[in-house]
């Protein structure tokens, strides 16, 4: 599988972890033991079991993103309008799961490429988008999606 669906396995959203303990928003950047990563300059996620041994009580309550991506980030990687992730008139809205952490909407890409049988290797380019405007070569891989809708796997 991908590391686009997997990427947060092992991460948990920075804005939550301050939240909960109360502590200001930059004070991971003093944490030089704990791994960070920030998603399109807007979302920072901080590794797990790695909290200073001060704050890791908190890490029981923290929310799994295991599989999800924010909407913005995944819609990214996919080459779609982030509207597809965020309407429900949306054709295709509701083939995925959201869920919503300290205000900020995650959709689950493991689930829906699990689902669909979609198989992505770690060098490769996704497209989802309409029939009509996909772009097809010798090295693709086509999936037909439901609502004339469909995903392209470019390696």
């Amino acid at each position: 599988m991908s590391p686009l669906p997997s990427m947060l396995n092992s991460f948990w959203l920075w804005r939550e972890v301050y939240s909960k303990l109360g502590i200001s928003n930059p004070a991971y950047k003093y944490w030089k033991e704990t791994p960070n990563i920030k998603l399109n300059n807007k979302y920072v996620f901080i590794q797990k079991n790695t909290l200073p041994p001060k704050y890791d009580h908190i890490e029981p309550i923290l929310t799994d993103l295991s599989g999800y991506l924010p909407i913005k980030f995944a819609s990214d990687q996919l080459h779609v309008n982030e509207h597809i992730f965020s309407y429900e008139k949306m054709r295709l809205y509701k083939e995925f799961e959201y869920k919503f952490v300290e205000d900020v909407k995650f959709v689950n890409i493991r689930k829906f490429f699990r689902e669909n049988g979609i198989r992505v290797g770690k060098s490769s380019v996704v497209q989802l988008g309409k029939l009509q405007d996909l772009e097809l070569s010798a090295e693709a891989t086509f999936y037909k999606l439901k609502n004339d809708y469909a995903i392209v796997v470019y390696d």
